[in-house]
């Protein structure tokens, strides 16, 4: 199982360098500041190696790049956790594959959400269905790992900083190591 470490941090790496859906930084980048303000906020092993990965199934997806600027939904939280669930389990799995319907719940739920999303995260959530009427939000809330998905949400949401300096992805091995079944 310690393969797929290896794999995760050769696909950031090589696919990693794509832009990240319109914004001013790449995949990798976004990843690891995602990551890094989940240090930052002393986040357990599983939702680290979550906010390290949340994103990895737009690496994974053959839709080609930025498939929102074309409007294309890629379901990358959905391909993402497939990915992970067999080698970490539920504890990274869900709050990636939960991390857009947290979008939609924050959307729904904080009156204030909206305004921070970036014209990225704008369009995106267009394309994943809008912000959930009051039923979806109270369903997604009673889900087990929605409130990792929610913090998982914030600091992606906040990850999008270019030349902003984060911890290296070798750094991180250790945590993914960790994070995994055993």
């Amino acid at each position: 199982m310690d393969r797929i470490v290896d794999q995760l941090i050769e696909l950031l790496h090589t696919k990693g360098t794509r832009q990240y859906g319109g914004e001013g930084v790449s995949q990798c980048e976004h990843a690891l500041q995602t990551a890094s303000l989940a240090v930052r906020e002393d986040a357990p092993v599983a939702l680290l190696a979550a906010a390290l990965l949340h994103d990895v199934g737009h690496l994974l997806h053959q839709a080609g790049e930025q498939p929102a600027l074309r409007g294309i939904d890629d379901q990358h939280e959905e391909m993402g956790a497939e990915y992970l669930l067999p080698a970490f389990g539920p504890a990274v799995a869900e709050p990636v594959r939960l991390h857009v319907p947290a979008k939609r719940y924050l959307c729904a739920t904080d009156p204030g959400y909206f305004a921070r999303l970036s014209p990225g995260s704008v369009r995106s959530l267009a394309l994943q269905g809008g912000p959930f009427t009051p039923g979806e939000a109270a369903e997604f809330r009673a889900l087990p790992f929605a409130a990792d998905a929610i913090r998982v949400r914030q600091w992606d949401e906040v990850a999008k900083v270019p030349g902003l300096e984060t911890p290296t992805l070798e750094q991180y091995r250790a945590t993914l190591l960790a994070a995994l079944r055993t």
